[in-house]
């Protein structure tokens, strides 16, 4: 579970999966909260249940991950171009709901504007870190934001912009995750062959 030569640090697998299960989880859970019932209850168990299966298989698959196989050089959280990406993402975050709640008055589409900002952000991650990955989960967790947008303007309230930019980026984390441990076992096959 730790990239060789690194000292027992996580290895970048492991981290960027963990952060992606928290967030999507977080995602799903305060964002289907204002469905009619039963669906937040459902929407609520399903996204636990599947956190949880991710963290298995997360678990699993790193621990077979081969340890002679050397991991890339990454500077990672210590990249000064990350911290660049991170405070950018912060000021764009935290400004624009700033105006969404306290200019404009419509804190229906806070987490659409959320969305839109994490989902451009991961397109300086996937530079900064060479994961091309990153700009697919980019293009998705932005499209979803714009469609919450979009779902507003069309007369949606904010349970529909929430199941659409809030619970929809929770299962693009969480699809993330799984494709990156899907791929990780079949290198690992691959390279045992």
């Amino acid at each position: 579970m730790t990239a060789p030569g690194t000292r027992g640090r996580p290895s970048g697998l492991v981290v960027g999966s963990l952060v992606a299960i928290s967030f999507g989880t977080v995602f799903i859970l305060v964002n289907s909260g204002g469905l009619a019932a039963p669906w937040p209850l459902v929407l609520r168990v399903v996204g636990l249940l599947a956190a949880a299966l991710l963290l298995v298989a997360l678990f699993r698959v790193a621990r077979q991950a081969s340890p002679e196989r050397p991991a890339p050089e990454a500077a990672g959280f210590m990249d000064r171009r990350y911290w660049l990406v991170v405070a950018l993402e912060a000021i764009a975050l935290f400004g624009g709901l700033a105006v969404i709640n306290g200019v404009l008055h419509r804190p229906e589409v806070a987490v659409a504007w959320v969305a839109v900002v994490v989902g451009v952000h991961f397109f300086g991650l996937a530079h900064v870190w060479r994961m091309p990955r990153y700009h697919w989960l980019g293009a998705v967790m932005t499209a979803l934001g714009v469609a919450g947008f979009l779902t507003y303007a069309l007369g949606g309230g904010a349970a529909a912009v929430g199941l659409v930019s809030g619970v929809g980026c929770g299962v693009a984390l969480f699809a993330t995750v799984a494709l990156a441990l899907r791929d990780t076992v079949r290198a690992g096959a691959s390279a045992a062959r």
